[in-house]
């Protein structure tokens, strides 16, 4: 039976390979809607040199005949130089819902790298589809920028759901790495140790319980934790907790080497007189 997880990874990779497929629209959109524009402005100033526009027609029109590009001083340029940035704007929303390159996005344009949400993806969506609906455009246009306009809302409103884990969750190879994790773990010492006696069951399982004794010695000691709390150490706390443990420590016997002069007894000569020893007497009388 598909979990949750899966239902939210599938569901999220569709959002994600249409809000490809309409950028790619939007694209080729730009690209017919540039190419018009530029032969409808070559077709108005054919017809003023030949004399078929009056002045009158001019001062009337505020776009050219058949194209979105303003009857205004530079309109032209402003025209060619607005779809050459909504053409820049959809490589770079291509680009990030690819992933590729993912360090460059994550380096220079965070809001659109692996560590941000969606919710930015879809403003810039939006800002694109009302751009592009804001003028009057052909039918191809019109749906491919409608298209796309709803693809953003529908991320920016999974960006507030799943704010920064987004695109974690519809990430491939983070699937991968989930699905790695369900698979069952061995112990890395516990195969060192089981390695030389593989011959036997006996052999194992004395080096399994081995293992295991040294496991929890160490960790009764403080040998394998971490720095967050210490060992007994060597004083008299590391002593008593041995003692508990059956474990006796011996103090070394003094020696000195085997080549070392054997010591000899010198009778002491002091300068001192030697003290009269007492003599005492009993008397006869004495009680």
């Amino acid at each position: 039976m598909i979990g949750t997880r899966a239902y939210i990874f599938f569901g999220l990779n569709v959002v994600r390979f249409l809000s490809i497929v309409s950028l790619i629209l939007v694209f080729a959109s730009s690209i017919f809607v540039m190419v018009k524009d530029i032969e409808a402005v070559n077709s108005f100033d054919a017809a003023k040199q030949s004399g078929n526009v009056t002045a009158q027609d001019l001062v009337d029109c505020d776009y050219i005949e058949n194209s979105t590009v303003p009857n205004q001083i530079g309109g032209v340029f402003w025209a060619v130089i607005n779809r050459l940035l909504i053409i820049f704007q959809v490589i770079i929303l291509f680009l990030s819902e690819v992933g590729w390159p993912s360090a460059f996005f994550d380096r220079f344009f965070p809001v659109l790298g692996s560590n941000f949400g969606l919710g930015a993806l879809g403003i810039f969506q939006g800002l694109i589809g009302a751009a592009v609906l804001s003028q009057h455009v052909d039918d191809f246009t019109l749906v491919s920028a409608f298209f796309l306009f709803v693809l953003g809302c529908m991320n920016m409103l999974l960006g507030l759901i799943f704010r920064e884990s987004a695109k974690s969750r519809r990430s491939v190879t983070s699937w991968r790495e989930e699905a790695k994790g369900i698979l069952p773990t061995t112990n890395v010492g516990h195969l060192a140790l089981n390695r030389t006696g593989s011959s036997g069951s006996s052999r194992s399982f004395t080096s399994s319980t081995l293992y295991e004794e040294k496991s929890r010695d160490l960790a009764e000691f403080g040998a394998g934790r971490s720095n967050s709390r210490a060992g007994y150490g060597f004083g008299r706390q590391g002593e008593k907790a041995a003692g508990l443990k059956g474990f006796l420590i011996s103090k070394p016997l003094e020696t000195v080497p085997r080549y070392s002069p054997r010591p000899t007894s010198v009778p002491s000569q002091s300068s001192r007189v030697p003290s009269p020893e007492p003599r005492f007497a009993s008397s006869g009388t004495a009680i």
